[in-house]
């Protein structure tokens, strides 16, 4: 098991500080991308240099102040206190690229994995919208910094009626460095049911499930999907092109799956209204259930970039980049 740990980035503040009065006190330089804890909020923070690229919520978030006054009686028992999930999601220039707290849908939470059907003991909780069961952090978090990447491990017990664990959840998230291509962000999960198995499911077992993303809105937007269901290869992506909040360019945000996911590639379900799209598991009309020692291991890339639609080909050299690369989330 991880202990709560932090990558040097409150010593190397203060190496800088006394390197004011000290000259040569410190050699080691600031790292380019930082994780950290925001020291207002205790969220987890991942810039690159002055550059924020996005929040990861692991501690539990109440519903901002007049938020609930403001929501229809019907939508009430949405609005619940949550965490672990990603919100805000910069672009490159600093775009707002998620939402949280929204009126329509008040459980929707920027990037979050969560499934409406979690059967336990013949009862079902809604963990995507936060009824029955939810995440709650342990304390076991680990923060890494440095030049090539920053990356987030956290452990949270999926916690049934808020009393009893039923799941343990381990996220990695790992924020590249930007290049020429834009910026890579690999997320990793590992689900284990903790004594009886607890199954999992998409809403009715064929709409929506998994890997869930509700965006803020985006003007000119488009939504793209690509599975091949030939013999060419196992391509497959999913990607939102268009003008993101607080931005004047067009900025793409891609999902790439692990070919190795059960059931891949996931169907692709959107919602462009909202907007929110996701790659669903698991496959429709089946339940898959997590078993004790026997961990469920889901990975994804987010690929951000300045630009629109890209080609077929650039889709596929972005795929193969992700897919070939095995140790992603890996020292």
């Amino acid at each position: 098991m991880f202990g709560i740990k932090t990558t040097c980035y409150y010593a190397i503040i203060t190496c800088l500080i006394i390197t004011q009065a000290i000259p040569g006190f410190c050699v080691d330089e600031e790292p380019v991308i930082q994780a950290y804890r925001n020291l207002q909020t205790g969220q987890v923070v991942i810039r690159e240099g002055d550059r924020p690229i996005l929040q990861y919520n692991y501690l539990t978030i109440q519903p901002p102040l007049g938020y609930v006054e403001s929501l229809l009686a019907n939508n009430l028992r949405y609005a619940r206190a949550r965490s672990n999930y990603i919100h805000p999601l910069y672009g490159p220039d600093g775009e707002v690229m998620t939402k949280d707290w929204s009126k329509d849908h008040p459980h929707h939470r920027g990037i979050y994995w969560a499934w409406p059907e979690v059967d336990w003991h013949e009862q079902r909780g809604d963990l995507h919208a936060l009824q029955r069961v939810i995440a709650r952090p342990t304390g076991n978090i680990e923060l890494q910094s440095g030049n090539e990447y920053a990356q987030v491990t956290a452990e949270s017990r999926w916690m049934w009626e808020d009393s009893i664990p039923i799941v343990r959840e381990v996220t990695t998230i790992r924020a590249h460095k930007a290049g020429e291509h834009g910026r890579y962000i690999d997320l990793t999960f590992q689900f284990e049911a903790l004594s009886d198995e607890v199954s999992l499911a998409r809403r009715g077992t064929n709409t929506y499930g998994g890997l869930n993303i509700r965006l803020s809105a985006i003007k000119d937007m488009q939504l793209i999907h690509y599975a091949d269901a030939g013999d060419a290869g196992p391509w497959a992506w999913s990607d939102s092109v268009g003008i993101r909040y607080g931005g004047t360019k067009s900025v793409g945000l891609a999902v790439f799956e692990k070919v190795n996911n059960p059931d891949y590639p996931g169907d692709w379900i959107e919602y462009p209204e909202l907007p929110w799209f996701q790659p669903a598991f698991p496959a429709k009309g089946t339940r898959y259930v997590l078993k004790k020692s026997e961990p469920l291991i889901l990975q994804y890339r987010l690929w951000i970039r300045t630009g629109s639609k890209v080609s077929d080909a650039e889709y596929i050299r972005q795929w193969q980049i992700f897919n070939h690369n095995k140790n992603n989330t890996k020292e």
